[in-house]
């Protein structure tokens, strides 16, 4: 259950993937040489190197390229009035009070990070990263220790209570290493470079990891978590920290020359570069043999993709929606329509669903969407949403839209600061009861069978046999006497006797079973949910991670602005609006016209920045942007697309790859990021290099600049080969590549804003899916933005006085139609 995996790594392909850089790697010494010295640390008895991540090797994982919201709660409101809960006992964060004084306290205790806060009152002597530790691990001629992970991961929690508490190993550490703490979700960029090192010489990754450099940063040996002491052939952090520090003494040369290598390796084995004439692959052969790689890896059972532990993957969702826009008439098109459909319904009815507080967990343990990994991410809710909604549109069943709502309601109400930020995540973990010592996975969330029979006691009436709400609910939802997670599914015996909900049978055969009306027994089960709620709200609430990220804060723009679109909800509007602002006012530095990466919530609920705080990274440009498009069609606000403009010619500027094409993770002139890496894998997050395919190929069409068409065309020829060969492992990018071989439809209403007759129009275009399309409403004047950067619209007229829509593509226009029939007629050939 406590998996706490490289999270972009999952699916089989990129494995192979994987592999094939691993086999590159190892056909030099570098890689040999680390492996060598691996085994010379590591060994006890005749025991192999090893990683461990949360329980198991994730080589052995198959790789998966992985009412009405009305207001919002902020966290005054949760359960017991707690504002903010530390995961292990260092981990005290604003608006708490400490029960007990701390017998140590480190440089992390001025920090904002609530992983980083977690970690200061460890018996370690941390430094966060930044100039102060580099300065000291080469004043004092020592190696550095990076303990990589983040604030809602349970194997960081597990190590940081055994090992960073334990004043022996912490006394090791201090004395001979100089110690840092990154919080992965605050520098990705240095995440991600060591993380490359740790897969490339180990076979495996995930967090916590952690990792031994030289004084100039350079990696010589790494793993993911390490036991505090030998337990059987297994070495302990204590005798490896020891090992290290014997290496470093007596064969540090070779230590050094040894991590020279493996980086210089990996530098060539990560590079991603466009020839001068090279240009992209056809877009249809690579969405074809995406399209058969993903239905070769498909459950036809319960949906998804492979096995346990099965991930959501909207990317995949998404580009399958794409691809059935595109091929709506052939049976290759209906099954992948048919698998995004399926996939989101058993999900929907699933226990990987929260059904009591709404919200979608990590992941699934089990290959039927049963028993998750508790843990929340905004990034998931943000990305679910936009499937959903998407499926509504596609389908019309009002079934999606209610689980596209239920999910911006979760998110409204708990991860929302009154800022209009979102926060980034819910932990898996909390204590059973406030008395506890001790926390669980998914404490909060599960359920007895005697609990739900004490609150549904009631006996409904009419119903066959006397049944009582607790023998609808406990039928409709899977519980059992004895708890209904196998114990395959719970290692560590922390679901024993609890029930994870399920919806195993249909409000029509609920119905039946107890001889009621189908709407009686609806009304039974939300009343039902809506008592257990508010007995789980008394229950100690999970973590809260309060950090607000620009890029995680795009990706849910999008969710409310692509919902509020389709369903025409104001309110969904607004809330997309206020989180736009929100952006611009606390993650976007006006004076140096560069985004923020990250702010905090203070210990008064107010928004918070740290002395330094970090610039800007690509995916923060990256999803950004994307969200300002989305609210630009949403709610046609002109500045929301003047600001995407400038945040495009930013990001390149910073991040633009002149010689090779594509966009770099980070900016490639920081000297502290040894690595300059594009992203290559569209995963639980998609690459922000696939999100700026589309990102150009939009905003060219909406500004004119005929520049950053180019730009999208050579970028897509960058990732030629990888699209070409494992088109599965960028799925968003095969979007883009459709996208550009299509090419967009300008479609352009010509009407007054609050009229009726355009508002029909406009809803005609969003309660389509149209996946390569951009939309301008215009009121028939001739200034503005619009009319500067797209001059042609002057020419368009309402007909007879009534809203007129146009249909471009290529420069060639339709003749105009008035009628929203007629419209969306003309958008589906």
């Amino acid at each position: 259950m406590f998996i706490c995996l490289w999270q972009e790594w999952v699916n089989r392909l990129r494995q192979r993937n994987a592999d094939r850089l691993r086999s590159m790697y190892r056909s030099q010494l570098a890689i040999s040489s680390c492996r060598i010295l691996s085994h010379a640390y590591f060994r006890l008895v005749n025991t192999r190197p090893f990683v461990v991540c949360r329980g198991r090797n994730i080589k052995q994982i198959p790789f998966n390229d992985t009412s009405l919201v009305h207001g919002f709660r902020t966290s005054h409101n949760r359960a017991a009035g707690v504002l903010y809960s530390s995961m292990a006992s260092g981990g005290e964060g604003p608006g708490t009070s400490s029960p007990k004084p701390y017998k140590y306290s480190n440089r992390l205790s001025k920090e904002r990070s609530p992983y980083l806060l977690q970690h200061a009152h460890n018996p370690v002597d941390w430094f966060p990263w930044g100039q102060e530790a580099f300065d000291k691990a080469k004043s004092e001629d020592k190696p550095i220790f990076l303990s990589v992970g983040y604030s809602t991961c349970h194997w960081c929690h597990v190590m940081e209570r055994e090992s960073f508490e334990d004043e022996e190993i912490g006394k090791i550490l201090s004395e001979n290493f100089v110690c840092i703490k990154v919080d992965r979700e605050e520098r990705p960029d240095v995440d991600k470079v060591y993380m490359t090192f740790v897969q490339a010489t180990s076979g495996g990754g995930g967090w916590p990891m952690s990792v031994w450099l030289t004084p100039d940063l350079k990696p010589f040996i790494g793993g993911t978590y390490f036991p505090p002491r030998d337990t059987g052939r297994r070495p302990g952090l204590n005798t490896i920290l020891l090992r290290i520090l014997e290496q470093w003494q007596g064969n540090r040369e070779s230590l050094e020359s040894s991590g020279e290598r493996v980086l210089e390796a990996l530098r060539k084995g990560t590079a991603i570069a466009a020839s001068e004439d090279q240009t992209p692959p056809s877009g249809p052969d690579v969405a074809n043999r995406c399209f058969q790689q993903l239905a070769h890896s498909y459950d036809e059972d319960y949906g998804g993709f492979r096995e346990a532990p099965k991930f959501p993957s909207p990317v995949n969702l998404m580009f399958l929606l794409s691809f059935w826009a595109v091929n709506r008439s052939s049976s290759d098109g209906e099954e992948a329509l048919q698998m995004v459909l399926h996939t989101l319904r058993m999900m929907a009815v699933g226990g990987i669903h929260d059904h009591m507080a709404q919200g979608f967990h990590r992941y699934s343990t089990d290959s039927s969407w049963h028993v998750p990994h508790f843990e929340k991410m905004l990034y998931d809710q943000a990305q679910l949403v936009v499937a959903y909604i998407t499926a509504y549109q596609v389908s019309r069943e009002q079934f999606f839209a209610d689980v596209a709502h239920d999910v911006l309601r979760y998110v409204s109400r708990d991860l929302s600061d009154k800022s209009g930020g979102f926060y980034s995540a819910e932990d898996a973990d909390s204590l059973p009861m406030f008395d506890s010592s001790e926390k669980k996975e998914g404490a909060f969330c599960v359920w007895t069978a005697a609990e739900i029979r004490e609150l549904l006691s009631e006996i409904v009436e009419g119903a066959t046999g006397g049944a009582t709400k607790a023998d609808i609910f406990m039928h409709h939802y899977g519980v059992k006497e004895q708890g209904n997670v196998q114990p395959e599914q719970d290692p560590h015996g922390e679901l024993l006797g609890q029930n994870v909900l399920i919806v195993r049978y249909s409000a029509e055969l609920t119905a039946a079973h107890f001889g009621l009306d189908v709407e009686r027994v609806h009304e039974i089960l939300a009343s039902s949910r809506t008592k257990l709620a508010e007995v789980r709200r008394a229950r100690p609430p999970p973590h809260l991670d309060s950090k607000m990220l620009a890029s995680w804060n795009g990706l849910m723009l999008s969710g409310f602005a692509r919902a509020g679109a389709v369903l025409g909800d104001k309110a969904l509007l607004k809330r997309a609006e206020e989180a736009a602002d929100f952006l611009q006012k606390h993650l976007w530095d006006d004076s140096e016209r560069k985004m923020v990466h990250s702010c905090y919530r203070g210990d008064e609920m107010e928004v918070e920045q740290i002395e330094s705080p970090i610039t800007g990274f690509l995916d923060d440009y990256a999803y950004v942007v994307a969200g300002l498009l989305d609210l630009f069609e949403a709610t046609q606000e002109v500045k929301w697309l003047e600001w995407a403009e400038k945040l495009q010619l930013k990001q390149n500027q910073l991040f633009w790859d002149e010689q090779g094409s594509g966009y770099f993770c980070s900016d490639p002139s920081d000297p502290t990021v040894l690595l300059r890496l594009k992203q290559d894998q569209d995963g639980a997050e998609p690459s922000a290099n696939s999100v700026s395919a589309l990102n150009l190929l939009r905003l060219s069409h909406l500004t004119g600049r005929q520049d950053w068409l180019a730009r999208c065309q050579r970028l897509l020829a960058a990732f030629s080969d990888r699209l070409v060969r494992v088109p599965i492992a960028l799925p968003d990018m095969v979007r883009g590549l459709m996208a550009l071989h299509y090419s967009l439809k300008q479609i352009v209403i010509c009407g007054q804003p609050d009229a009726e007759d355009t508002a029909n129009l406009i809803a005609c275009v969003h309660s389509l899916f149209l996946p390569h399309k951009v939309l301008l409403v215009i009121d028939g004047g001739t200034d503005g933005f619009l009319h500067q950067r797209l001059p042609a619209l002057s020419s368009l007229r309402p007909l007879q006085g009534r809203a007129t829509a146009f249909v471009c593509q290529n420069f060639v226009c339709t003749l105009p139609v008035t009628c929203p029939e007629e419209l969306r007629r003309l958008l589906l050939e």
